[in-house]
């Protein structure tokens, strides 16, 4: 017999331009699911189920879902929330009996599948039957077990166009300024930054120098790569991850960054690594620097999203459903890339036990051995996830 009752939902951890996508696909199967009698929302995510404030989805307008596609940031709200004390677990089993919850699904990143692990374990453990599935989001690419992750397609072309766009302005401007640095996220792994180059297409074009948290940040060879680029182009242009470290392990410039309740480190409310090295090139080099810092806005423009971004993160949304059509729980959701020639991907499954706050860094054969840019192989690998092509700028005096 299928298991009849309510659907909860929620949406946790940074924004993505397409975690909205994933919950419509989410709602569009649940619809046609018998089994489900009602559907459930999270107001800011796990906060919103421990305070019982819940949006209820099931007679909301038939449009929502089309609309959902190209909506921004989180529609349900979220929150950056570590489940540790026994009484939030005893509320969340008191909530779920209240409302007949029977079916969770928890999109987010490697906190929101610990969180979702960990909910699915205590109903488990107590006897309740209910299935709990996670579904993937993240702009920094970091889940383990899946190729890649909804909304760092979008947020990756975001930041190629930004690179290029922004670099063309620096190639024009260099009589009045030498240096650009482009700081983008990513605490711990360089996936987004090494986007930057996605839409270089010669020597002079952004970015000519790309730093990653892989590898160990040393200051006299960052000030010695950018003297040697200057005194070839005249411009230099740096795409600088956040969370690139010293020898020590220490974040550069995140002195006075604050903690989140899961003991991550907020490098945007520091002074961040872009202002120090560019205060650094001045006193170094002479080098006039500006430090482009985007923030929040790198994970927030929907309105460049990735056409095959927005498709695969629905695709994840329905693939939770028809996995508890199936009687599936405790798993997250996977995108795989076929090995066929051209590029094609599929919906499949792994145990949220194998991604729950686990990080995947970049491979060693997608860093230069420099380190400071990225392979041929990355950019094969990001190119597919982009969507539409990167423009092909005019250059003058090259047959353009």
């Amino acid at each position: 017999m299928q298991l009849k009752g309510n659907l909860l939902i929620g949406q946790s951890g940074g924004p993505t331009p397409v975690i909205n996508a994933s919950l419509a696909g989410v709602l569009g199967e649940a619809k046609k699911m018998p089994e489900i009698e009602r559907i459930y929302g999270m107001k800011q995510g796990i906060e919103g189920a421990l305070k019982r404030d819940l949006h209820d989805l099931t007679d909301e307008p038939d449009d929502l879902v089309d609309k959902l596609t190209y909506t921004p940031a989180s529609v349900l709200g979220s929150c950056r929330h570590q489940l540790t004390k026994d009484e939030e677990y005893e509320s969340l089993l008191e909530l779920f009996a209240d409302y007949n919850i029977r079916y969770f699904v928890y999109i987010g990143g490697n906190d929101s599948m610990d969180t979702c692990h960990k909910i699915s374990r205590l109903t488990r453990e107590r006897g309740y039957d209910m299935r709990a599935i996670g579904v993937p989001k993240t702009v920094d690419n970091d889940l383990p077990e899946t190729d890649h992750c909804p909304g760092y397609g979008s947020a990756a072309r975001f930041v190629a166009l930004s690179t290029v766009e922004s670099g063309r302005d620096l190639e024009a401007m260099q009589t009045f300024e030498d240096v650009a640095i482009f700081e983008i996220m990513g605490r711990h792994t360089g996936w987004l930054v090494g986007s930057s180059a996605l839409g270089k297409r010669c020597e002079a074009d952004a970015p000519h120098l790309i730093y990653m948290p892989e590898r160990v940040f040393n200051e006299e060879k960052f000030v010695q790569d950018v003297k040697a680029i200057h005194d070839k182009l005249g411009y230099v242009y740096v795409a600088l991850s956040e969370g690139v470290r010293d020898t020590d392990g220490e974040f550069i410039g995140a002195k006075d960054a604050r903690v989140d309740s899961f003991g991550h480190t907020a490098i945007s409310f520091g002074t961040g690594p872009g202002v120090y090295l560019c205060k650094l090139l001045g006193t170094r080099l002479g080098l006039k620097a500006r430090c482009n810092r985007p923030g929040t806005i790198q994970r927030s423009m929907t309105s460049v999203a990735s056409s095959s971004d927005v498709e695969e993160a629905f695709m994840v949304g329905r693939k939770a459903m028809q996995l508890f059509a199936g009687g599936v729980s405790d798993v997250m959701v996977t995108l795989d890339r076929s090995d066929g020639t051209g590029y094609e991907c599929t919906a499949g499954q792994v145990p949220l036990e194998a991604v729950a706050n686990i990080e995947k860094f970049l491979p060693e054969h997608f860093i230069n051995k420099e380190g400071n840019f990225v392979t041929q192989e990355f950019i094969d690998y990001c190119m597919p996830l982009i969507g539409d092509p990167i423009p092909d700028y005019a250059r003058i005096g090259q047959g353009r």
